[in-house]
Order: C-alpha cells, then sequence, then structure tokens
C-alpha cells in the first residue's frame, strides 16, 4: 500500500487520530506529549501513529494536509491541527465535545 493511501486509512478508519513522534505513553516530543494529553484527558479511546517509526509517513505527512509539523490531530477525518491549536480547544472545552462526538456520537 502506497504511504498516501496509509496516512488517508489511519485517517479515515479512526473517529480520532493523532500523528505524534513516539506514542502516548512514550512521547518523544514535548509538542506530541502535551497533545496527546489532551486527548487522553477527553476520556475516549483514540488511535495513533508513532512517526518516528514509519520513515515514509514521517517524509509524507506533511504533503497529506498541507501542515508542516508534529503532531497532528485528526477527528473525522478532518485534519483539527497541532499542538497549540489541540491545547486552545481543549482549554476552551471544545476538544472535549469533540472527541466525545466522534467516538461516542453523542
Amino acid at each position: 500500500m502506497d504511504v498516501m493511501d496509509r496516512i488517508d486509512s489511519a485517517v479515515k478508519d479512526n473517529p480520532v487520530v493523532i500523528f505524534m513522534k513516539g506514542s502516548p505513553q512514550i512521547p518523544q516530543c514535548g509538542y506530541s506529549s502535551r497533545a496527546a494529553q489532551a486527548l487522553s484527558a477527553c476520556g475516549e479511546e483514540f488511535a495513533h501513529v508513532n512517526v518516528l517509526a514509519d520513515p515514509e509517513v514521517f517524509e509524507n505527512l506533511p504533503r497529506y494536509a498541507n501542515w508542516p509539523t508534529f503532531p497532528q490531530i485528526y477527528i473525522n477525518g478532518e485534519l483539527i491541527g497541532g499542538c497549540d491549536i489541540t491545547m486552545e480547544l481543549y482549554q476552551k472545552g471544545e476538544l472535549q465535545k469533540m472527541v466525545k462526538q466522534a467516538v461516542g456520537g453523542a
């Protein structure tokens, strides 16, 4: 499978997915760590892709949604943004609603 198809599949097959450096349990960068913590605090399951473990994804993800940095958070197939946007949405209480609606349909 082509790398862009693998990225597209991860985005479309998961209601919430974070492309990050490392994993939520063992983040490899501060931005990825904060974004994953905000998602975890929403109380719903989410998928993650460790871009450091897949050089093709690391190189090509910035082209997928024209977003140059990591982490990248997608909800319902739509790019939400990176760490700063995710943290801002969390602090406003909007991220929790978005995640809950995507995962639980509520």
